[in-house]
């Protein structure tokens, strides 16, 4: 049997998103928050299967975090895909403590929730007035 391709969560969304656009008149955030809840077993995977793959994870979920904030700078992004970037967050978080050689990846999840944190409503809970995700809550 021949060996496993690595994966690449960065060429993925690249695709996901190019495709999704592509068929559609917009971006389907239906599709961008699916993408957003499988980072967390892309960062397992491209970490384990790829050299770089901390570096390919990481930039795939950056990527989808700018189409969050480019939705959110349309007034287009919604709620739900708000709460599904910070369970992304909260998942990728725990992935990343939960083996010693993704510890590193905290920084990105740090960087990436950071982003985020700043589209919500003063308070840092609610977004648009609505109640967002929190693994504390």
């Amino acid at each position: 049997m021949p060996p496993l391709k690595p994966t690449d969560f960065g060429l993925f969304v690249v695709q996901l998103l190019a495709k999704s656009t592509r068929e559609s008149t917009g971006l389907d955030q239906h599709v961008l928050r699916q993408a957003l809840g499988l980072s967390s077993s892309f960062l397992v995977t491209d970490a384990t299967m790829n050299d770089g793959g901390a570096h390919t994870w990481l930039v795939g979920f950056s990527r989808l975090v700018d189409v969050v904030v480019a939705l959110h700078a349309r007034s287009e992004l919604e709620l739900e895909t708000v709460n599904a970037a910070a369970r992304a967050c909260s998942d990728c978080w725990g992935a990343s403590g939960s083996w010693q050689n993704l510890a590193h990846c905290r920084d990105g999840v740090r960087t990436v929730a950071h982003r985020l944190k700043k589209l919500l409503d003063p308070n840092g809970r609610t977004y648009r007035g609505q109640p967002v995700y929190s693994p504390t809550a």
